[in-house]
């Protein structure tokens, strides 16, 4: 029987993103042939697929893809951050996006849409099955403005309109569209590091404003303020939180004397017409899902040295 070292399985992981205990018994079957393992895993892949679904998965890539007016993000999961690396799943990806800018963005619907002779489903159980690890198609969202501009940014970025985190920001103008295009981008880069939570005050949850009015008056209370103090001290709170959570009153990461308010209506001149922001979407890679801590490192010689 061939000596299985831990290299050997990490090679065969890297190479082919699936399970450690797969890589291990794949080397096994094969006498350590590395070509062999490849190809034993891949004629596993399917059987285990199902098993595979109950991982979790929260590594994966954001893609993004605009075209003309229209905007798409999509959330595509791994288990583990080599598959990001993966071209086939990265053409996976790509493809999901191509399929959410006219299917719409429910899951279901998305997944149910055929591309060639196969559904959008199928053809992640197929990358399932040759990659050997659960994915899933977790969310898509669209962003369209009449006219002007979908401006995008991708953060991380492994290849073209794939990452880490993906934003969109739409532009309605009637101004010039390289501009538009140029300052979407821009803001799309703030909204990556600045992460607002709405587009104005409107925008945002009417409980996560009513817990910071609350927060700030609690405390003001416990300091002996009365009531009608208290009252204009939360108003000028809540401005401040807005300015930190709102994407047109934060400060522009660009340029740090201006809002983003004021710096779009700064380049109206340049873009040669007014400018409104209409909305903006911001997916970051497996945000929201619980993730299960590994010490990669341990689990390599684990799976090397038991049998």
């Amino acid at each position: 029987m061939a000596n299985i070292t831990a290299q050997m399985v990490k090679e065969l992981r890297e190479s082919t993103g699936a399970g450690m205990m797969d890589c291990k018994a794949a080397l096994n079957e094969s006498a350590g042939d590395m070509t062999a393992a490849q190809d034993w895993l891949r004629k596993k892949g399917l059987s285990k697929a199902a098993k595979k679904a109950g991982r979790v998965a929260a590594e994966g890539l954001i893609g993004v893809k605009v075209e003309g007016v229209k905007g798409v993000a999509v959330e595509v999961n791994s288990e583990t951050d080599f598959v990001a690396r993966n071209d086939l799943f990265q053409g996976l990806v790509k493809m999901i996006a191509d399929v959410a800018l006219t299917a719409g963005t429910d899951v279901e619907v998305i997944k149910a849409t055929k591309v060639g002779s196969i559904t959008v489903a199928d053809a992640i159980s197929d990358t399932v099955a040759k990659i050997g690890e659960n994915m899933t198609l977790r969310r898509a969202a669209l962003l369209e403005v009449k006219q002007g501009a979908v401006g995008q940014y991708v953060h991380s970025s492994v290849t073209d309109g794939l990452g880490k985190i993906g934003v969109l920001v739409g532009l309605e103008s009637s101004g010039n569209k390289d501009e538009l295009v140029a300052l979407g981008r821009m803001i799309a880069m703030h909204i990556a590091a600045a992460n607002p939570q709405a587009l104005d005050a409107s925008g945002l949850d009417p409980e996560v404003v009513k817990r910071e009015k609350d927060v700030l008056a609690d405390k003001f209370r416990q300091q002996g303020k009365p009531e009608n103090v208290i009252e204009k001290i939360v108003e000028s709170g809540l401005k401040t939180f807005y300015k930190e959570v709102c994407l047109l009153e934060q400060v522009y990461v660009h340029d740090t004397g201006k809002s983003v308010a004021q710096a779009v209506k700064d380049a109206e001149g340049k873009v040669g017409g007014p400018i409104k922001v209409t909305g903006f979407v911001r997916y970051a890679l497996g945000e929201g899902i619980e993730k299960q801590e590994n010490d990669f490192a341990a689990e390599v010689a684990a799976a090397a040295g038991q049998g």
